[in-house]
């Protein structure tokens, strides 16, 4: 069984204030390139865009991270993957610190985790 890790990007990017509002785009690319580097626990990593983010990061797949545009919120996009995920058979773990987004997708079966989570696997961001 493989295991997918969605990530709520703009939760994740601005659960620090390292200035990321300033360029949200280059805030964006710096969380993918640590998750192309980092040692996160799964198969496959789901990075959920919205807004302005969405020009940090072309979707498609680099390695074992595939990178999606949500068309509008995020959190429709990120419970999408999640579910879709699960019907393959995966575990998943959904990375937010949204409480509504979190409550969500445990409902669907995955396992929900803050920011500091994912954060402690990178090696930077």
């Amino acid at each position: 069984m493989n295991a997918v890790v969605v990530v709520d990007a703009a939760n994740v990017v601005g659960s620090r204030p390292d200035g990321w509002w300033k360029d949200r785009a280059a805030a964006t690319r710096r969380l993918h390139e640590a998750l192309l580097v980092g040692d996160v626990p799964g198969d496959e990593i789901i990075m959920v865009l919205e807004g302005g983010a969405r020009g940090g990061a072309r979707p498609g797949k680099d390695a074992h991270v595939r990178i999606v545009h949500a068309p509008k919120e995020g959190d429709v996009t990120i419970l999408a993957e999640a579910q879709r995920a699960a019907k393959r058979g995966c575990t998943v773990t959904v990375v937010t610190a949204d409480l509504a987004l979190g409550a969500n997708a445990a409902a669907t079966g995955a396992t929900v985790v803050g920011p500091s989570w994912l954060l402690d696997h990178l090696e930077q961001v």
